[in-house]
């Protein structure tokens, strides 16, 4: 099906080839981006895990907040909150898959790393993006430094998916100097000790958000009680009340009735960044579940040489290594996306807002597929830990419940995937930037060839797989559309079904490039390089399984009689079985992890 050669366009995937010359792979990555990894990783497992586990737990137990503060100022003083800030207003001006990189790392810093990530990412961007030039100097280099903490002000009591119903209001008063702003929000990160916030309200009757910058010292912000939550308890989420905040004019942030779209804009970055966060958080997983599974006797040997324990362990490494070659080779896109538009004219604010906002369906993607990716290891890694995994000694519990907040926040996963869908309709339907007419027609033909016998070539089972898995996505979501036209969009369970097709797709395709440009690099790691492959072939043994689950339940859902029976026989001939050995496959990439006693990839 796929013909046309890949162009810097969202959800081109669907219907393109992807020259392994232009995917970017973390192999990639230069020594610099790795020295940033590894400071933020040597700051983690100094500033956090070397305190010890009950320093942690105090922390955890909402009983420290001093240490919180005390770790800000010591992340501000290194830097750390500079990474996308660009250099004129004291950050790194880093570009947008090093701040992936950096992310994943951040992973390592437990609950507190919601606390970097809000400053460095929600609390930050919309001044980097949207901010004049006034507004970037005043509050960018204070912010880089930690000298300032910002926080992020979206959702309210009656509007959270919903944004765009948010009842917060801002007045202009009669000097015309000030907006006048009464309200109230919720689920504030960093809140309770920041110093800006960037706030989203109507102004006046409005029917969209517009959004300010508001600074604590305005007086008229009351701030609420912490939150009491099941995970992330050392961050700081509470309440805020807003009594007639004066707000100067020119803090109005970007133009008026543009908020709602600002605020998606920087939901999209921190979609993709929550499944690098992922890929760091299950890294680090695998590595303190192999360690104890490595030093657990139990039957006269190490817990590890039991195959329950392989599955597991290969499993979680399976996934680390696919949403890490999704998330980068998204990223580097994003950065490329930059670079074309600036050279095409656009200012720095618009490349910035526009690249982001051309990869909507990958990043509604990855927020979903990372997120439940997580959280499937840490239940896993507390299975492996055992009695001693539900216990607080080993701060695994601890991973668990904070990993859970992923598939809530920055969209819910129903959300994302509902997003993702829409996304893709809008442009394949409304504005046309994806030409799916073009890719229809080729089905037929791909059909055909999904029975060739004399298939051959590095990798040509999987690539055959990937390119079917497109097709299917494409014959079902045209066959549901015809039939049931606009109502689709209210068959909420169909349009998730044919998102997790989509899905697995495009992480197939990510891993599979990424084995297909090592293999074709005479100077990689030819031994790793069998592992990998074991692990890409293990992912597309389990997409092939997820993508007839949601095809059957699709077409179930919308189809009947002979029309139910043709669409089964085709997805049937091209989700063919797949011949690997799912036992040996997994034991084998476990065995690798645990010989090297941590994640060595």
């Amino acid at each position: 099906m796929a013909t046309t050669k890949s162009k810097l366009i969202g959800g081109n995937f669907l219907f393109s080839e992807t020259d392994i010359k232009d995917v970017f792979i973390p192999e990639e990555f230069t020594e610099e981006q790795k020295m940033i990894w590894q400071t933020v990783h040597d700051f983690c497992m100094k500033e956090l895990h070397g305190l010890g586990i009950e320093r942690v737990a105090l922390m955890d137990a909402e009983k420290d907040r001093d240490l919180v503060i005390e770790l800000f100022k010591k992340a501000g003083e290194l830097g750390l909150f500079g990474v996308s800030i660009p250099e004129e207003y004291g950050g790194m001006g880093l570009d947008f898959n090093t701040g992936l990189l950096f992310t994943e790392a951040l992973a390592l810093g437990l609950s507190f790393a919601t606390t970097v990530g809000a400053q460095v990412s929600i609390g930050s961007l919309p001044i980097v993006f949207y901010g004049t030039h006034e507004q970037k100097e005043k509050y960018l280099p204070k912010i880089a430094t930690g000298e300032y903490a910002c926080s992020y002000a979206l959702t309210e009591p009656s509007s959270g998916s919903d944004a765009n119903s948010a009842k917060s209001q801002a007045v202009l008063n009669e000097a015309g100097t000030h907006y006048i702003l009464n309200g109230q929000k919720m689920w504030i990160t960093n809140g309770g000790f920041a110093d800006i916030f960037i706030i989203f309200a109507k102004i006046d009757n409005d029917e969209r958000l517009s959004a300010f910058i508001v600074e604590k010292s305005f007086g008229g912000i009351e701030i609420g009680k912490e939150e009491k939550k099941m995970g992330i308890k050392s961050s700081s989420t509470v309440q805020l009340f807003f009594n007639n905040v004066p707000i100067p004019k020119e803090n109005l942030l970007g133009e008026r009735g543009k908020g709602f779209n600002m605020a998606l804009n920087i939901l999209n970055n921190g979609r993709i960044k929550i499944c690098a966060g992922g890929v760091g958080g299950i890294k680090f997983g695998v590595t303190k579940s192999v360690e104890y599974a490595n030093q657990r006797i139990q039957f006269n040997q190490p817990i590890a040489q039991f195959g329950a324990m392989k599955y597991k362990i290969g499993q979680m490494a399976m996934m680390a290594f696919v949403n890490e070659s999704a998330a980068y080779r998204v990223g580097a896109e994003v950065d490329k996306k930059y670079k074309e538009l600036l050279a095409n004219g656009a200012s720095e604010n618009d490349a910035k807002i526009n690249s982001m906002r051309e990869y909507a369906i990958e990043c509604a993607i990855l927020k979903v597929q990372g997120s439940e990716a997580v959280c499937w290891a840490a239940d896993e890694a507390i299975q492996i830990h055992g009695g001693m995994g539900y216990s607080m000694e080993t701060g695994v519990e601890m991973a668990y419940r904070d990993a859970r907040i992923t598939k809530i926040y920055e969209g819910t996963n129903e959300i994302n995937r509902m997003l993702a869908l829409a996304e893709f309709y809008k442009r394949a339907f409304q504005t046309k930037e994806l030409k799916i007419n073009d890719a229809m027609k080729s089905i037929p033909m791909g059909i055909a060839q999904n029975f060739n016998p004399f298939n051959n070539g590095f990798m040509a089972d999987e690539d055959e797989i990937v390119s079917n898995l497109k097709s299917v996505f494409m014959i079902i979501t045209g066959a549901a559309g015809r039939k049931l036209k606009t109502k689709l969009v209210d068959e909420q369970e169909i349009v998730m079904n044919l998102a997790d097709i989509m899905a697995v797709a495009f992480m197939a395709e990510s891993a599979l490039l990424r084995i297909k440009k090592l293999n074709a690099d005479k100077e990689s790691d030819k031994e790793q390089l069998k592992t990998k492959i074991k692990m890409t072939q293990l992912y597309v043994y389990e997409a092939l399984e997820i993508a007839r689950k949601a095809a059957d339940n699709a077409i179930d859902s919308y189809a009947k009689g002979v029309e139910k029976f043709t669409m089964k026989r085709v997805v049937n001939s091209l989700l063919k079985n797949y011949d690997i050995n799912p036992k040996d496959t997994r034991r084998a990439i476990a065995d690798v992890v645990i010989a090297a006693n941590q994640y060595p990839f």
